[in-house]
Formats: structure tokens, C-alpha cells, sequence
């Protein structure tokens, strides 16, 4: 069956549900290493900040803070990204660069300038010089994973997804195992799908695609009755959406509960 779209709105939208996402949150700066590209207002995170990027030391002498006026760059950068200013986007990152060339985000916005643009070589560069600047980054393991997968590496990608959640002061360990499912998905492995996401779950219950792509493959699998279940107590706590919906549909499809299937066929239809 036909894995269902991502979820509307508060989350990612990524269109097509196997479709791999970065990091939104970093916990030591609380801004995304770079935006996700379909989604930039992802929980109306403002990717302008007023950050100051200068410390008065007395009243004769400034300093620049190199990290703090990478952060202006890149988030300026991103802004361009979006806006499709790519040039502009590229002079921002590369000012962030002459800022912080050790900061592991300046090295991360720039593989992802050039991984938009297409400089698919220029990317690898730039991840695995991120990889040599912070080895112990989580961030920076996921989103090389992201990467990979995207160019269809896909067992090289899920040992970067796992390598990302043993890493220490990385949080977004549901995230990484939820990309990891993703990505198995996109390869097929429909059993190792499965397990990342019942891992990405046992982290964050609830999550929406997660539990959608799992309750996707447990119909797939003929598990009707965990599949109902998962999808009732996610609509109870998000109401009916789209993808969610059209599982359900599906479920009830192969069950024979027309009366059902008829429902949640109307449901999708008001969406």
C-alpha cells in the first residue's frame, strides 16, 4: 500500500512521507543547524535573530564574537535559501566560514547551500569537514545521514542515523530513529522501517509520522487491531488528518468493514 503524506501543520512537511528530515533544534544553541527546506516555520522558530553579534569590553574597545556572527550569517543565509536568492545565500555562508571555519553549523550551511544547488561533491566536502570540526556531534551525524540518504546511500545513512543517537548531548534521538525508518522505506527494508520507528516512538510517544508510518506498515503487515489502536490514540490527542485518515481507510479496505471505510472516506474528503 501506498505510504500516506506527511502531517499538516505544527510538524514537518516533507511531501512525499519518505522524505528524510534534519535536525530542528540544537540544545546548545536552540536554532536548527539549517532550516528544513518545505517547512521553514516550523514551530515558529523566527530564522532572523536579534542576537547580538558584538561584546563591548569597555567604551574604547569592541570584540567580536566569532560564533554569534557565524549565527547572523547563517541564519541570514537561510533566509536567502528560502527566498531562492542563492548567490546571496552563498555570501552569507561563506562570511560565516571567515567568522567561525571550526564551527561545526558554519560548515553545515554551506553543505547545504551547495547540496541545493546541485554541487553534490561540494556537499560531501563540506559534511565531512563539519566531521572532522565536531566528531562528537550528533547534529552533524544526522544530517550527514540525511544527506546520504537523499542520495540514495542508504546503508551508509542508517549508520550515521545510529552513530547520531549515541552521541553525547544529542537529544533528538526520535528524530534520528524516525529518518533512519524513513530512509529504510525509501530502500525497502520494511522490517528495519518498522523497528526504527517503534524505536522513535518509545522516545516520543506519539509522534505523528512516526505513528502513521508505523501503523502504515502494520496494515501492510495485516496487524489490524495494533494499527486501529495507534491511530485512535493519535487522533484523540491531534484530531483526524489526511494521512492518518486515509490509513484508516486503507485498514478498513482490506478488512471488509465497508461501513467503515466509507467514513473515513468521507472524513478525507472534508480535509
Amino acid at each position: 500500500m501506498p505510504t500516506p503524506n506527511h502531517f499538516k501543520p505544527h510538524f514537518k512537511i516533507s511531501g512525499r512521507s519518505t522524505k528524510i528530515q534534519r535536525i530542528v533544534n540544537d540544545s546548545s544553541h536552540q536554532r536548527p543547524p539549517f532550516s528544513n527546506l518545505t517547512n521553514p516555520t516550523h514551530h515558529g522558530s523566527n530564522l532572523l535573530s536579534n542576537r547580538s553579534c558584538v561584546t563591548v569590553t569597555d567604551s574604547t574597545e569592541t570584540k567580536v564574537d566569532p560564533i554569534s556572527a557565524a549565527e547572523t550569517r547563517i541564519e541570514l543565509g537561510i533566509a536567502y535559501i528560502q527566498r531562492g536568492q542563492f548567490s546571496r545565500a552563498k555570501q552569507d555562508f561563506e562570511k560565516a566560514l571567515e567568522f567561525a571555519p571550526n564551527y561545526y553549523r558554519s560548515q553545515l550551511s554551506m553543505a547545504h547551500y551547495y547540496e541545493v544547488v546541485g554541487e553534490y561533491k561540494m556537499a560531501e566536502s563540506r559534511y565531512r569537514a563539519a566531521l572532522k570540526v565536531a566528531p562528537n556531534n550528533g547534529h552533524v551525524y544526522h544530517n550527514y545521514g540525511t544527506y546520504l540518504c537523499k542520495q540514495g546511500e542508504f546503508e551508509k545513512a542508517n549508520q550515521y542515523f545510529l552513530d547520531a543517537v549515541t552521541r553525547p548531548n544529542y537529544y533528538q534521538i526520535a528524530e534520528s530513529y524516525e529518518n533512519a525508518g524513513l530512509c529504510a522505506l525509501k530502500n525497502k527494508q520494511f522490517k528495519s522501517a518498522q523497528r526504527y520507528f517503534e524505536k522513535s516512538l518509545e522516545h516520543e510517544p506519539l509522534r505523528p509520522n512516526a505513528t502513521i508510518q508505523l501503523s502504515a506498515l502494520e496494515v501492510r503487515n495485516g496487524d489490524y487491531q495494533l494499527a486501529r489502536l495507534r491511530l485512535m490514540q493519535f487522533h484523540q490527542k491531534y484530531g483526524y488528518q489526511s494521512p492518518s485518515l486515509a490509513v484508516l481507510h486503507q485498514l478498513e479496505v482490506q478488512t471488509g468493514n465497508k461501513a467503515m471505510a466509507d467514513k473515513y472516506q468521507k472524513l478525507l474528503k472534508k480535509q
